[in-house]
């Protein structure tokens, strides 16, 4: 059963930076893209970062600049480094992974507050 495992999330004030990481369980070589997600409440989850398995990433235009996504593939890490943070980036951050076959893996989210 594959599983992945959050950490990093927390309460930080306006400016300040937080670093999430992710374990996955599955297999390197089943791995096509590592992501990570929001949802903030009454709204609808959306995609905040991405890193294909070929290294390119893309982000939403509300974090670009402001958080960088990285993995180290042998550890099956992927991590969200997330600065100049904002009252707005409060949500329940999830990470997600997509097989070959486009299945979907996602974590149990970790919570991220920015206060102003």
């Amino acid at each position: 059963q594959v599983q992945l495992v959050e950490s990093g999330g927390g309460l930080v004030q306006a400016g300040g930076s937080l670093k999430l990481s992710c374990a996955a369980s599955l297999s390197i070589f089943s791995i096509n893209t590592m992501n990570w997600y929001r949802q903030a409440p009454g709204k609808q989850r959306e995609l905040v970062a991405r890193i294909t398995n070929g290294g390119s990433t893309n982000y939403a235009d509300s974090v670009k600049g402001r958080f960088t996504i990285s993995r180290e593939i042998a550890k099956k890490m992927v991590y969200l480094q997330m600065n100049s943070l904002k009252p707005e980036d409060t949500a329940v951050y999830y990470c997600n992974v997509e097989n070959w076959q486009l299945n979907n893996y996602w974590g149990q989210g970790t919570q991220v507050t920015v206060s102003s």
